[in-house]
C-alpha cells in the first residue's frame, strides 16, 4: 500500500487573524496546532513564526522556542522556513537553519506574491542551499514556476543538493502560475526521477484540488491555515486539523496508507532526528 506524507503549514507569515481568527500566533499556540494536526495525520510541519503582535518573524529564539515546545508535545519533522516574508533580508531568513532542524524550505528563485516578490537570486540561493548541506538539513526545493526546477537541476549538477530529492510544487499563489491539472503535470514531468513531490495549492479551491491531484499521481500533500482559511466556499476553517483531518480522510478513501514522522524519516533519510 503506498504512502502518502502530509505536511501541515499551520501559520504562514501573510494570513492574519483578521483572516482566520482560529491562526496560531504564540510558539505555544504554534506547538498545540502541531499537536493538534499530528493527530490529525500529519506528519511533517512546515514552520514559521510571529512575533506576539503577529507580525511575521525569523527570531531564532522565537522559532527555539516553538521547536522545542513542538517537539516536547509530538514526533511530527519540524521543516522550518527559509522563505520568511516579503522584504527580509537573507540573514533573516536563515536563522532557523542554526538550530539543525530537520528539514527546511528552499524557494528556488525569485517568486512575485501579490503586489510584492520574494527575491532569491541564484548567490542567494546557493548559500541557502549550502548552509542546508553542511547542517544535514533536507531542503523541500520549494518551485513556485518551472524556472525553479531548472536552478533545482543547476544545485543538484553542482553537488550542492543531494537524494532523496523533496520538491514542494506551489501553484496558485497570486501574480504566480495557475493551478489545474494541465500545469501540475507539466511540473511534475520535470522533476528528476524517483523525487518526492508536495503539492501546494494557494486559496480554497486549488487546496482542496491539490489533494485530489497527488492522492492520483503519486504525490504527496499540504494543508493548512498558511494555504488557505477556508473550509469550505465562505466557511472559515475551524483550526490547521480541520484540513488535515479532511485530506487524511480523502487519501485513506482513495486506499492509501497515512505516513507517519518516522515513515517520512526512513522516506527522505533525515540526519538531524531530536
Amino acid at each position: 500500500m503506498r504512502k502518502i506524507a502530509l505536511t501541515c503549514a499551520v501559520t504562514g507569515a501573510e494570513t492574519t487573524r483578521d483572516d482566520n481568527p482560529n491562526l496560531p500566533i504564540t510558539p505555544g499556540e504554534i506547538a498545540q496546532s502541531a499537536l493538534d494536526a499530528r493527530k490529525a495525520g500529519a506528519a511533517i510541519l512546515h514552520m514559521h513564526v510571529r512575533n506576539n503582535d503577529g507580525t511575521p518573524t525569523q527570531d531564532l529564539e522565537i522559532f527555539k522556542k516553538a521547536i522545542e515546545l513542538t517537539q516536547n508535545r509530538c514526533d511530527i519533522v519540524i521543516e522550518t522556513t527559509t522563505g520568511g516574508a516579503v522584504g527580509m533580508s537573507i540573514e533573516e531568513r536563515m536563522q532557523p537553519l542554526q538550530l539543525n532542524p530537520e528539514m527546511a524550505s528552499l524557494d528556488c528563485g525569485t517568486i512575485n506574491f501579490g503586489d510584492d516578490y520574494f527575491l532569491n537570486t541564484l548567490p542567494m540561493i546557493r548559500r541557502i542551499a549550502q548552509t542546508m548541506k553542511e547542517r544535514n538539513i533536507q531542503p523541500t526545493l520549494e518551485c513556485f514556476d518551472l524556472s525553479h526546477i531548472d536552478t533545482s537541476l543547476m544545485l543538484i549538477k553542482e553537488g550542492l543538493i543531494e537524494r532523496p530529492f523533496h520538491y514542494g510544487l506551489v501553484l496558485n499563489v497570486p501574480g504566480g502560475v495557475r493551478y489545474d491539472d494541465e500545469t501540475l503535470n507539466i511540473f511534475v514531468k520535470r522533476l528528476p526521477p524517483d523525487s518526492f513531490w508536495t503539492v501546494i495549492g494557494v486559496g480554497g479551491k486549488a487546496s482542496y484540488q491539490s489533494i485530489h491531484d497527488a492522492v492520483s499521481a503519486n504525490g504527496f500533500v499540504r494543508a493548512g491555515l498558511e494555504d488557505n482559511i477556508y473550509y469550505s466556499k465562505g466557511v472559515l476553517s475551524q483550526s490547521n486539523a480541520q484540513l488535515v483531518e479532511r485530506a487524511a480522510n480523502i487519501a485513506k478513501q482513495s486506499g492509501l496508507e497515512i505516513a507517519t514522522p518516522d515513515d517520512v524519516r526512513e522516506m527522505f533519510k533525515l540526519k538531524n532526528r531530536p
